[in-house]
């Protein structure tokens, strides 16, 4: 007979505590990889004409998909990195 001890029990807790988070963690159809337009202009904190603008520049990746748009959120990051601003 096997008797569990302390450290078993509270390994066994913790793998159950990762399961059950990732099977609440919401799924979405998309991987976070890419963003629809509203998304994308709220973490630029920009207008769709300026969204626009940096589509038709290639400055942002991009996939449209039937009428909706899709934004790489590597191509977004890479943005903000290039525009960073030193405090003066």
């Amino acid at each position: 007979m096997n008797l569990a001890t302390r450290e078993d029990i509270e390994l066994w807790k913790n793998e159950l505590i990762q399961q059950v988070c990732e099977l609440l963690k919401p799924s979405n159809s998309l991987p976070e990889k890419w963003v629809k337009s509203e998304t994308a202009r709220d973490i630029l904190q920009c207008s769709s004409g300026t969204l626009q603008n940096l589509r038709k520049n290639g400055t942002i990746e991009f996939s449209k998909i039937g009428g909706t748009l899709y934004y790489s959120l590597d191509s977004i990051k890479d943005i903000l990195e290039k525009n960073k601003q030193n405090a003066a």
